[in-house]
């Protein structure tokens, strides 16, 4: 099966591209979500090896700063379980668990930042996850066609990245 491709919504206040380029290995967990349509994705779609588009949200400007990769598929999120933590989820349990999670890596940052607007101008994502109206969810899947023309916008080396 070859990979797919994702758009995963962050605020870049609280975590960034940028923050993900400095992590260790590159990599972190993508978590926290507490959707269940996006739970689902988490846990059932997204696969090693798919391919990430880093979609910096509520921001001036919105937009995809970056192109990770998924390198760890679904699983239960740790954040549901501590009590400190603002996506904790007392009904949640590890034998039992409501959240899922994936982990990450940054594989470059697009050399131009795509906004939002960008993204509205282009008549070929018309029909994109992300354009539409009411589209909130955090993740959200990404054609195989978006995401060149995406790869394009950024005038990313390689736009034709399958990963």
């Amino acid at each position: 099966m070859s990979a797919r491709h994702w758009l995963l919504k962050v605020e870049p206040e609280v975590f960034s591209f940028a923050d993900l380029w400095r992590a260790k290995k590159r990599t972190t967990a993508w978590g926290g979500v507490r959707n269940y349509q996006a739970r689902n994705l988490l846990r059932d779609e997204l696969a090693v090896g798919d391919g990430v588009l880093f979609y910096h949200s509520n921001a001036e400007p919105s937009g995809v700063a970056g192109v990770a990769r998924v390198v760890r598929a679904g699983y239960p999120d740790p954040t549901q379980f501590d009590p400190r933590d603002e996506s904790f989820d007392a009904k949640s349990s590890p034998a039992a668990p409501r959240w899922f999670a994936v982990d990450v890596q940054a594989v470059r940052a697009l050399a131009r930042f795509v906004t939002l607007a960008e993204l509205r101008a282009e008549a070929s994502l018309e029909g994109m996850e992300l354009l539409r109206r009411g589209s909130r969810l955090s993740v959200q899947p990404v054609a195989r066609t978006e995401w060149r023309t995406v790869l394009r916008l950024g005038a990313s080396i390689g736009a034709d990245l399958e990963l």
